[in-house]
Order: C-alpha cells, then structure tokens, then sequence
C-alpha cells in the first residue's frame, strides 16, 4: 500500500504525495515531485500515519483533516547536487525580488513585492504581491518574461498569507500558528474579542500581519458552551434579598455579581442557583369571579278561587262588593217582551 508523504516548500506551502518504493522516506529528506509543466524539489516534513491525518486520507472529525487525498507520486529522493542547487535558488531569489520590485517603480504600480520563488527546474518564477485594489500587471509580466526568460506568474496574496509566507515570531514568543501547524485561515471578527470579554485596543488583539489574532477563535467555543451556564448580564433575579440585577459574571471562577439598589455582592454560581430554586415563589392572583345573577324566588304555588278570594285584604273586597252593587241599580227595568227600557227616542 502507498505511503502518504507530506512536503514542505519555501513560503510554508505544503503538498501531499505518495510513495510506494521499497525504501522508506524519513522527515528532512530532499524528494523531487511533479509540478506544473516541470518538476519541483521540496523536503519530507511527515510520514505515514501522522501525514495520512493531515491529508484527511484516514481522519475522522480531525482539525487538520482539511487537505485532499494525494493524486500525485514522488518522483525519486533527490541527490545532493539537486539539493545544493535548490539552495542557490532560495539564494538568488532574494535579487530576482529586487529586479522585480526596480519594474514595478518603473510602471508606477500600486503594489508591494513581499516574495519570489523559483521553481527547482527553473521553468516558472511565481512573484507574490500584495496590494489596497486591483493592479493592471500585463505590461510588468511582459518586461519580467522578456528579463528572466522564463515563464512568469503574478499572484496576488493577502495580508494574513504574506505573514504565513514569511513566517515570525507572535506577541506570545511562538512562531506564527499560520506558519507552523495551522491548517486553514479562518475568518476572525471583532465579536470574537467582545465575547471573550478582551480588551479591544488594535494593538493587543493584532497579529504580525496587522490583521486580528487567529487565536481568538480558538477558545471562542469553550466561551459559548461555558457562558450559556450564567445568567444573562442585566437579568434580574429573585433572591433572598429581593430583586437583584447580574451585573458581570466570572467564567473561569463561577461567580455572579450581583446588584440591588447601591448594594452589590459577588456569589458562587452553584449558591445563586440554589437560593434562586429555593425561594417560595409568590401565589399567582385569584382570578376575579364573574357577578353572579341575583337568585330567583322561587315560584308561589296555584292558589285556588277561595285561597285568592281569603288574600284579598277585606278594604278590597268592600270595594269590589260596592261596585258590583252600583253597576246593577244602574240598569233599566225590564218590560213584558223581556227588553228594558231606554232613555232613547225609538226610531
């Protein structure tokens, strides 16, 4: 089976291959391997399984699981007289960037030269530049094809990767995490630092490059899971001392403080929970009933006529007895045909 060789060129590029020859390849070993329209030469910096996890070939959920499997074979180990003649190349190039930098004066381009490289066979030369906007370079292209004869490439780079190239020593006394082991350049914002509560002045949060420290992603994750355990800053609280606001909270400690009028009070996170949990909460209000209709009386039984007759008060029924009597001396007498007569005229 092939063995995963990781290489390591100038500028901290890396590139995997495979080797599947009967002797083995150590680190720091010269190899020369394919390359566009020609070869390269560049120096074994891992082998076998530790070069497999970086290419991602047997990596499951690995950080630098990120590369792609290696489609291309070293060529051979490269001799020493290929090697020595690499070395003269990293030497030269430092007046091939020279060369470059008097051209691009003289076409009044807005760009910096940050490096040169050669590749091994000197069939291509690869100029790195940086710049604040886009630069028309085909007129500089001609003039360096026609002054190195050679086939010239302009790639422009960015801050972060010009860093990565020429590599440095960070604010912590470390070599630059881009140049040594890390893998990708990830995006990094301003909202990194505020959530971790960091101080914003450029200068602290700033790398070599000018541009924000690629460590502040690293622990941005472990500041989320561990701030999602505290209240939110400005929440207020019922404790045993009445309504308390968070005024900050201490991760890497576990405390809260806490704020009630002009008083404060810092308390452990687990006892904030605790006497939080432990209050009596307030009864909820009795929902106001609804007025209730004002009862009926029950229904009276039926009377009957002498039971009616009985509960008419006896003024009533003088009363009634008087005007029955006057409406019947009221009538006309009857004659003998049976009809009563009249005070009208008959007609």
């Amino acid at each position: 089976m092939p063995t995963v060789v990781e290489v390591r060129f100038k500028g901290n590029r890396r590139e995997f291959y495979t080797w599947d020859r009967e002797n083995p390849l150590k680190p720091g070993d010269p190899v020369v391997v394919p390359a566009e329209r020609g070869e390269d030469l560049g120096y074994v910096s891992a082998v076998g399984g530790l070069a497999e996890r970086k290419c991602g070939v047997a990596c499951e959920g690995c950080s630098l699981g990120n590369a792609t499997e290696p489609t291309s074979a070293i060529v051979r180990p490269a001799t020493t007289d290929e090697a020595y003649i690499s070395e003269q190349l990293r030497i030269a190039e430092q007046d091939v960037r020279r060369k470059v930098m008097e051209r691009v004066r003289a076409h009044g381009l807005g760009m910096k030269v940050s490096d040169a490289e050669w590749q091994w066979d000197r069939k291509k030369l690869t100029v790195f530049f940086t710049a604040d906007k886009r630069v028309d370079f085909r007129a500089l292209v001609r003039d360096l094809a026609a002054l190195f004869r050679t086939r010239i490439e302009l790639r422009q780079i960015g801050a972060r990767d010009e860093s990565k190239r020429l590599d440095g020593v960070g604010r912590c006394g470390r070599q630059y995490c881009c140049s040594s082991w890390l893998p990708e350049l990830c995006p990094v914002s301003l909202s990194l630092a505020k959530e971790q509560r960091l101080s914003l002045n450029p200068t602290q949060i700033s790398g070599g490059c000018g541009r924000l420290l690629c460590c502040l992603r690293y622990e941005h994750d472990f500041y989320v899971s561990a701030r999602k355990r505290f209240p939110k800053i400005g929440k207020a609280l019922q404790t045993a001392r009445g309504r308390e606001v968070v005024e900050a909270i201490d991760i890497f400690r576990d405390r809260v403080l806490l704020r009630i009028g002009d008083q404060t009070r810092i308390e452990r996170l687990d006892a904030l929970r605790h006497e939080v949990a432990g209050r009596e909460p307030a009864p909820p209000a009795k929902p106001k009933e609804p007025a209730q209709p004002p009862a009926r009386k029950p229904d009276s039984p039926a009377l009957t006529t002498e039971q009616a007759v009985e509960a008419v008060s006896p003024r009533k029924r003088r009363r009634r007895r008087s005007r029955r009597r006057g409406s019947r001396d009221r009538q006309p007498p009857k004659t003998e045909d049976g009809d009563r007569k009249g005070n009208g005229i008959d007609g």
